[in-house]
């Protein structure tokens, strides 16, 4: 769905901890690692070309039925999705990022709060019931002086 949002001049870079068959879209590139990983987010910078007008990320971590470490997991996956930012997402870009009722949802949009201008939470129809999925999308990133160069 993002190629064809994108269309034929557009780019799309998708990440995942294992390889990815790739993709018949010519504007998409896959990469296997860990956002954690500087060479990864180098190898999406590359793939891109500059910077993103918009980051998705879907990334869930593996949960262990745990409920405090599962939500260790969580935040730590988060701050690691948002730690990507400054050297990812263009001025005035947008974000979307899968997380879970059960992380500290306030201090994440708190702290989303401060990079873009607008931040809310959706929970999609789609949804299981009872699934505790749901999604942080920020509108208006303000890339930080810090943040360049």
């Amino acid at each position: 769905m993002a190629a064809e949002r994108v269309g034929p001049k557009g780019r799309v870079v998708g990440v995942d901890l294992v390889p990815i068959d790739p993709l018949p879209q010519p504007q998409v590139a896959t990469l296997a690692g860990d956002l954690g990983d500087p060479a990864v987010i180098a190898g999406i910078r590359e793939r891109l070309g500059r910077p993103a007008d918009v980051v998705l990320s879907d990334a869930a971590p593996k949960l262990s039925g745990v409920r405090a470490s599962d939500e260790a997991r969580c935040e730590a996956l988060a701050e690691a999705v948002v730690g990507t930012l400054p050297g990812l997402l263009a001025e005035r870009g947008a974000f979307v990022m899968k997380t879970f009722m059960n992380t500290p949802l306030d201090a994440l949009r708190k702290r989303l709060r401060l990079s873009f201008e607008r931040v809310q939470l959706v929970r999609p129809e789609s949804s299981r019931q009872g699934s505790a999925e749901c999604y942080l999308v920020a509108f208006g990133y303000r890339v930080a002086r810090r943040d360049c160069g």
